[in-house]
């Protein structure tokens, strides 16, 4: 099941919360500051864990790996870099959409029940929210329906102007 809601994703109370991160994983602004805030010292620990074990040059745009809760009420965080906006010529919604389907599939290789997606990508990344919510829906429907996955998935909307986009383009997908 798919769900628009608006609100603080740092709040929720679910299995993951996923991460707009920046290839670097140290956090930084917007989401991805605010869930590095919230959730601790230990997200960042095991951040840097990753950074020196796994992707020393910083995580692959659409890839995602998993991290504690830390202090947050959702048990993990599933980080992943979407692509910077370049007009839509530059393979953008390919990989936005691959970094929504490895979260997708991270979330399944853990049994997760509930994940929560930001707008991946349409802050500093400055891709446009309607094209974004597009591709958002289209990927989870698509590991949805090859998968058989049955949890629950939150895309949380930040502002109104999300909030309308999200639900527009779920309306769509119907």
């Amino acid at each position: 099941m798919i769900r628009v809601v608006q609100g603080d994703i740092t709040e929720l109370d679910v299995d993951a919360v996923v991460n707009a991160a920046n290839p670097s994983l140290m956090g930084g602004g917007g989401v991805d500051g605010a869930i590095h805030r919230a959730g601790g010292s230990a997200i960042l620990a095991e951040c840097m864990e990753i950074r020196r074990t796994m992707y020393p040059g910083g995580l692959p745009l659409g890839e995602a790996v998993a991290t504690t809760g830390g202090a947050l009420r959702a048990r993990h965080v599933i980080h992943t870099v979407g692509p910077i906006w370049r007009g839509g010529g530059s393979s953008e919604a390919e990989t936005l959409g691959r970094a929504y389907r490895s979260c997708m599939r991270l979330a399944a290789g853990m049994d997760l029940r509930s994940v929560a997606f930001p707008c991946i990508s349409t802050g500093a990344y400055g891709y446009p929210v309607k094209e974004a919510s597009r591709v958002a829906i289209h990927a989870i429907r698509e590991f949805i329906g090859e998968t058989g996955w049955h949890g629950e998935v939150l895309l949380v909307a930040f502002t109104a102007l999300d909030h309308l986009a999200l639900t527009a383009a779920l309306e769509d997908a119907l």
